[in-house]
């Protein structure tokens, strides 16, 4: 069988382009639907044009049927984090006392979303709260990076200072996001929020961050009462 595409000058771009624009040229050939013969993509066996077309059509629907189960199973997901965060959100407004925030809030966060790693620190506490680990000194070089986060970060852990918040029992952090800690129209954190897990694929790169933006938005707002009263976050 010649299989040279080129036959007295007509090339295969130029019958599809005929195809194409005659829709009804099978229409006045039907009988050559009859005949057509396609080789099978799974084996060395020919089927019929119809057969090779039902093939395709089951094969598209299968395709929409799977986006369709990940459209559900993410909008399920989306809902179910949608749901904690708004419980999560109004265990904090339930808290009378504001010095019990950091740990309520951290616990919340582990036990609500299952993040096995948890921490923070502000940088700008009110006198009062100057004993307390969650408001321990950190470095200068920590409070520039903080405040040069513009969005979460998230990835690996690559010696990051914040990491050495986690208790030494949590077991040692191997992937990482970094929430900073805000008052709103600032640009300079006043803190920063660690979500941590010894999971190395837990918190990627490339991962999306909407979540852990609504996180650090409920988090600067109730733990910004911690800061000093007469003193506006720098």
């Amino acid at each position: 069988m010649n299989h040279d595409p080129r036959i007295e000058g007509i090339t295969e771009a130029d019958i599809a382009n005929y195809l194409a624009a005659n829709p009804a040229f099978f229409e006045r050939h039907a009988e050559l639907l009859l005949h057509v013969q396609l080789s099978h993509p799974l084996g060395h066996r020919t089927v019929s044009l119809q057969e090779r077309q039902a093939e395709m059509l089951r094969e598209r629907i299968k395709g929409l049927e799977r986006k369709i189960i990940d459209m559900i199973r993410a909008g399920t997901e989306n809902l179910g984090h949608f749901e904690k965060l708004q419980r999560w959100t109004l265990a904090l407004m339930r808290e009378h006392d504001p010095a019990a925030l950091p740990e309520l809030l951290l616990r919340e966060l582990q036990e609500r979303f299952l993040i096995p790693q948890t921490a923070l620190r502000l940088f700008q506490a009110a006198p009062a709260f100057a004993d307390v680990p969650w408001a321990a000194p950190v470095s200068e070089d920590l409070q520039r990076f903080a405040g040069s986060l513009s969005e979460p970060y998230c990835g690996m852990n690559n010696g990051f200072e914040a990491a050495q918040w986690v208790a030494a029992e949590a077991g040692p952090v191997a992937s990482l996001a970094l929430i900073p800690l805000r008052r709103p129209g600032q640009e300079q954190a006043f803190g920063l929020l660690l979500l941590g897990s010894p999971d190395a694929t837990r918190y990627q790169a490339d991962m999306g961050v909407e979540f852990l933006v609504s996180v650090g938005e409920v988090s600067s707002a109730a733990l910004a009462r911690l800061l000093p009263a007469d003193e506006p976050a720098a």
